[in-house]
């Protein structure tokens, strides 16, 4: 039995890789410096539960008997897990080596992009499971279906032939994967160029041996189709497109729209979930699951964790929204959703990482300014800090001058008591208050303190 040891294991995507290796009998232990320090006990529980041997990151875990030592990309060369390692010459991956061999095994789904991806690849693990075909999936959020599966909500540990998993590009880590399938979403700025992107993408398409899915409202993503001799394509806004939906409609707790001449009822709000949903469908109907069934599976998906969700609506009418919006196109897919409903926004952003806030500094602030009204609000923590040796030569101090140009209601404050002061003296009847951003697991306990002000 080969043995793994985790480096970082309470990540999204290492706890989601562990777990499904542990499903198919591999010895599997790790550690992570989050439970030295205490926090997010409740999710290494839940690791522990399922078999999952726990150390201190002091290089205790790993010994002779060790096979392969795997580490994020977050996880330093110094850390003493690593260094224990190279000293007994345990061989060192990155998660997405494992990944890669992992999908390879199976009939393997992938979905890329630098929005929707996460959300698309539970709908598509959704529909397979739906379909009786026990995938595995691999994501990097909590599905709200699976929430329970094997104590994460991140993983389907399935026994079936297929795999979906979610393909990042932020690492360049894209390149290793060779599905049967690829799909993207979306190519915009995110933690790259979209030059490299545009590289890695096509790369990605053309490695696909089955068929591609791709975003016919993206002219960089649908420019990939020469890539691949089979390609599904769909659209949301009129595009040419193999799968296209009209008549889009938001509706009380989700949105409704026309595909094939089928009534569909998506329970989740906003224009770019129907985009997911397509491309979720075109995936499925590469592996020979009918549009229609694979429709009526969705009407019962309940969506990712932090993915505009709801934490709760007071006795006053105050609704509080836990959401992972934090480049550009994620921001205003957000917004647009939002603003086909009514009530004012009170909006909570904290950036990620000062080189990615560097990057997208102008879409961000243009993204805010375009979609905020007047009578908004919005709130900008300090960059989310997660360690190492970056350089912190930005600040959201320095969006919010830029937005201060425009108008908007802005402000810049990073002690989160005087935040809540302020959302509870701001908040009235109707009002949406929305926590945004990415990487940062305090963010949904910050939004629950915030619903407990306000109610």
């Amino acid at each position: 039995m080969k043995k793994y040891f985790f480096c970082g294991i309470g990540g999204s995507g290492m706890s989601s890789l562990a777990v499904a290796l542990k499903n198919k009998g591999f010895d599997v232990c790790g550690s992570d410096r989050s439970r030295d320090a205490g926090k997010s006990s409740a999710k290494f529980n839940l690791l522990e539960k399922q078999g999952i041997r726990l150390f201190a990151q002091d290089g205790s875990g790993i010994d002779n008997q060790t096979d392969a030592v795997v580490v994020s990309s977050a996880v330093e060369d110094t850390v003493s897990d690593v260094v224990k390692a190279r000293r007994l010459n345990v061989p060192i991956y990155e998660r997405a080596r494992i990944l890669a061999d992992f999908l390879h095994e199976h009939n393997g789904i992938a979905v890329g992009g630098t929005s929707g991806k996460t959300t698309t690849t539970g709908m598509i693990g959704h529909i397979l499971k739906e379909a009786g075909v026990d995938p595995s999936v691999i994501n990097g959020g909590i599905m709200l279906n699976y929430a329970d599966s094997s104590g994460m909500g991140n993983v389907i540990a399935g026994n079936g032939s297929f795999c979906v998993i979610e393909a990042d590009e932020s690492d360049g880590s894209i390149e290793l994967y060779k599905p049967a399938v690829s799909v993207v979403t979306s190519i915009s700025l995110d933690h790259k160029p979209i030059e490299e992107l545009k590289v890695l993408f096509g790369d990605f398409v053309e490695r696909a041996s089955v068929g591609a899915v791709l975003n016919a409202d993206n002219a960089d993503t649908i420019a990939l189709k020469k890539r691949n001799s089979n390609v599904l394509s769909f659209s949301v806004q009129g595009a040419d497109a193999d799968l296209k939906a009209v008549n889009i409609t938001p509706v009380k707790n989700g949105v409704r729209f026309v595909l094939d001449g089928e009534n569909v009822f998506l329970p989740m709000i906003g224009q770019h979930n129907v985009a997911n949903a397509l491309a979720a469908v075109g995936a499925a109907e590469m592996i020979g699951i009918p549009v229609k069934q694979a429709l009526q599976a969705l009407e019962s998906f309940k969506g990712i964790h932090r993915r505009l969700e709801t934490i709760g609506v007071t006795k006053k009418g105050i609704t509080v929204i836990d959401d992972f919006a934090h480049n550009p196109e994620k921001i205003a897919a957000s917004l647009k959703a939002l603003k086909e409903y009514k009530g004012r926004l009170i909006v909570i952003y904290q950036p990620h990482g000062f080189k990615p806030t560097k990057i997208m500094r102008a879409g961000i602030v243009e993204a805010f300014d375009r979609l905020l009204s007047l009578d908004d609000t919005l709130i900008m923590q300090e960059i989310y800090y997660a360690g190492g040796t970056v350089q912190k030569d930005i600040s959201s101090a320095d969006l919010i001058k830029d937005l201060e140009r425009t108008g908007k209601r802005v402000h810049f404050i990073p002690d989160r008591k005087k935040i809540l002061t302020l959302v509870k003296g701001l908040a009235s009847k109707g009002d949406r208050i929305v926590v945004m951003g990415a990487r940062d697991e305090t963010l949904s306990d910050f939004a629950r303190s915030i619903y407990e002000a306000v109610a």
